[in-house]
């Protein structure tokens, strides 16, 4: 990350921290793809070490969250609010959250997802990751919009990245509301409280690319102030 006089004279910047929870965070998404190919397979021992693989790196996302809590400057001199690093932190941090509930509802009712189902939650799921993905690279950009004052061609180009994501998650709706028809049509072949299961995991992958774009909501928020 480039350093600034002005970082210089008022100590620890935030900015990298939080760049390093939101990469954790979404190594903890992106997880979910390999999962879910062992889950398609009914591999669950390769279930369990993923979903364990995905419980550690959300532990790990809480500790870096816990440390950035603890060494965000209180004084005046911060390059952006306070407030705002805060809740940008906690929109991360759900995020891996989100992503642990999943592997963990998926494993501990070891959940089997209808054939006729697979290839369409398969690409639900990718372009969820997609979103998670393009929040990351957003995110990343924070320490250049810094060097730059939050002034010229970067907030452009941060601005283009906001703009994807949120195309991005349009998508995810679309898919979304096409899985819940195929869910649907077949109801009566499956047993009432995996219908339910499988209704919540849809709502929770769908979840991912909405709390990316929440990502890019607060992004948006720091450019404009």
């Amino acid at each position: 990350m480039p350093t600034t006089p002005f970082l210089n004279m008022f100590g620890r910047s935030p900015i990298r921290p939080l760049e390093e929870h939101m990469s954790k965070v979404h190594s903890c998404v992106k997880h979910l793809y390999p999962f879910f190919e062992a889950v398609l397979k009914q591999d669950w021992p390769s279930v369990e070490i993923l979903q364990n693989a995905i419980a550690q790196l959300e532990h790990e996302a809480d500790d870096l969250k816990r440390d950035l809590r603890v060494h965000l400057p209180k004084g005046l001199f911060m390059p952006v609010s306070r407030s705002d690093l805060l809740d940008l932190l906690n929109v991360q941090d759900r995020l891996a959250n989100r992503a642990e509930d999943i592997a963990g509802v998926v494993l501990g009712r070891q959940m089997v997802i209808p054939e006729q189902m697979r290839s369409a939650f398969m690409d639900f799921l990718q372009r969820s990751i997609d979103a998670s993905n393009q929040a990351n690279t957003a995110i990343h950009e924070l320490d250049e919009l810094l060097e730059t004052g939050f002034s010229g061609n970067e907030v452009k180009l941060v601005e283009g990245m906001i703009l994807k994501l949120s195309h991005i998650e349009n998508e995810t709706d679309e898919k979304q509301i096409h899985l819940r028809q195929v869910l649907f049509g077949l109801e009566n072949t499956l047993p009432p409280v995996h219908v339910i299961f499988l209704y919540k995991i849809i709502e929770w992958t769908g979840g991912l690319a909405d709390g990316a774009r929440d990502i890019g909501d607060r992004l948006q928020i720091l450019l404009a102030r």
